[in-house]
């Protein structure tokens, strides 16, 4: 049938270089366990396979229970991993989150999940204060990738965020926007584990 729904993946992006935090953020212990190993488990939970998005040189260290998208290097940025993904397996959606989100949980994902518009290219949280769409808390319908892959094909900006706010997408706001609080530095994170606490 041609308007099934497609499948719903999840991917982790933790293929960064965590520069300004000074260490790996996917391996940051906010819940008693590696923060991508979290977020992978919280996925798991809700869409039909879940994925960690890994540079090369990451892939080595990762344990055989979890199912690993390896960054192709086609793209800048978060594009990089989010289409090595699509690239993988075209015809599903990908539930993308950042590994740097320590306070997101699993309700605030099943939020998204249920407020998922698959006719749109893609559902994404945004912030009540901002307004704006937050790609790497998103929903990216396969027809939504492969927009972004023409779009990437003539654009100067490589950011996803940029192309959302220029897209159709259905936006989903938080009950409250410190859960999509993303940790980037040594203070946002000692700031994350005091509201963990």
């Amino acid at each position: 049938m041609q308007n099934e729904v497609p499948k719903l993946y999840g991917l982790v992006l933790a293929g960064g270089k965590s520069t300004r935090m000074g260490t790996d953020k996917g391996l940051l212990n906010y819940h008693g366990k590696p923060q991508q190993e979290f977020l992978y488990e919280l996925l798991d939970k809700v869409c039909d396979q879940a994925f960690l998005s890994l540079r090369e040189d990451q892939n080595q260290s990762i344990l055989n229970d979890f199912k690993v998208v390896v960054d192709n290097n086609e793209y800048r940025g978060p594009f990089n991993g989010i289409l090595s993904a699509h690239k993988m397996h075209p015809e599903v959606a990908w539930l993308v989150l950042a590994c740097d989100l320590p306070l997101l949980d699993l309700q605030s994902i099943k939020t998204l999940v249920k407020s998922r518009n698959a006719r749109q290219l893609a559902t994404s949280f945004a912030t009540n204060q901002s307004g704006l769409p937050e790609p790497l808390i998103t929903i990216w319908e396969p027809k939504g990738l492969q927009k972004a892959i023409e779009h990437l094909s003539s654009a100067e900006s490589t950011c996803p965020r940029k192309f959302l706010i220029n897209s159709d997408i259905k936006l989903v706001t938080p009950e409250r926007d410190e859960l999509l609080y993303n940790a980037n530095s040594l203070e946002d994170y000692q700031f994350a584990k005091s509201k963990i606490q």
